[in-house]
């Protein structure tokens, strides 16, 4: 029998799309149950949100004061407490948000950790990309003992609504660290979509130049409704900020639409883009990688086809 918790992943009051996406890799595994945690200081809207989630058996919930904002230092006791109450499996998304605090509930549990699943193949063995994404690794878990993962997202679609599950408060009994304090969360502000969950992705490299040049990708991606991302190479040159970056050492995004302009396409770029749908590449170098894996490709001037491409758009 399998039993499964799923740590909510959350900001401003609402769920992140992650959470779902687990709940899909806890559905492959077959559970029987599959209940989804959520830590805040006011946890009843995201509670609310994850009960809808089709395919949760149970929200449970922990206000606490000490939870209004993510600190994997305070996360963690409490995950780790929450989970020896009869459950199997522990996951969280491959996010930096899980890819923090699940290697801490971990070690409180004294297992090891399964990161970044991204395919199912029995309740204690899973897939799981290595060298970049240029091999995939299968991996057993022993079956004696709580199995902690992060969940690869991007491999998986987030699960559909129509979920009615009870919320239930949960009482834990554990003593929080004082060490670790929250100053302060800065962010960038934008009217765009989230670069993570978003169903477009335009995406500039460092062949733009300047982030002056930049205004060409934004002027895209808001005529498509889509999100902003960036090589490395652009960040790196100060193009735009760190927020942006897609790749190995950025986000992992699987967008229906991926428009990579003036990327050449390493292969830390390519492993963070690997489960796109439709993968569009515009790059006056007709050798760059970037055309191995791209379903169209355009070879010429960015700055000559991205605004007639921008122009065309209706």
């Amino acid at each position: 029998m399998s039993k499964i918790l799923i740590i909510a992943e959350h900001l401003d009051g609402k769920l992140n799309s992650s959470t779902a996406r687990c709940v899909t890799c806890a559905k492959q595994i077959g559970a029987d149950s599959i209940d989804v945690l959520v830590l805040a200081a006011d946890p009843a809207g995201i509670a609310a949100e994850a009960a809808a989630i089709d395919g949760v058996s149970n929200v449970l919930t922990v206000a606490r004061a000490e939870n209004a904002h993510a600190l994997a230092a305070i996360y963690a006791p409490q995950i780790a407490a929450a989970a020896k109450n009869g459950y199997t499996h522990l996951l969280a998304p491959s996010t930096t948000f899980g890819k923090d605090v699940l290697p801490r509930a971990a070690a409180l549990l004294g297992i090891a950790q399964v990161s970044d699943i991204s395919a199912v193949e029995g309740a204690h063995t899973f897939k799981r990309p290595i060298y970049a994404g240029n091999a995939i690794v299968t991996v057993e878990a022993p079956a004696g003992q709580i199995l902690a993962g992060t969940v690869r997202t991007a491999s998986y679609a987030a699960a559909g609504a129509g979920g009615h599950a009870p919320v239930q408060p949960l009482t834990l009994d554990v003593a929080l660290p004082s060490h670790t304090r929250f100053v302060e969360l800065s962010s960038g502000k934008s009217d765009r979509p989230d670069l993570q969950s978003a169903s477009k992705v335009v995406s500039g490299g460092r062949a733009l130049g300047s982030a002056d040049a930049f205004k060409v990708i934004y002027a895209l991606a808001d005529k498509l409704g889509a999100a902003v991302g960036a090589s490395r190479a652009a960040v790196d040159a100060g193009y735009v900020p760190s927020d942006l970056q897609v790749g190995q050492t950025g986000k992992i995004i699987a967008p229906e639409l991926y428009i990579a302009v003036g990327i050449s396409g390493a292969i830390q770029h390519l492993t963070g883009i690997k489960d796109a749908g439709t993968i569009v590449a515009i790059n006056k170098d007709a050798e760059a990688p970037i055309f191995e894996i791209a379903d169209y490709g355009l070879v010429g001037d960015l700055f000559a086809l991205v605004p007639e491409l921008t122009a065309a758009v209706g």
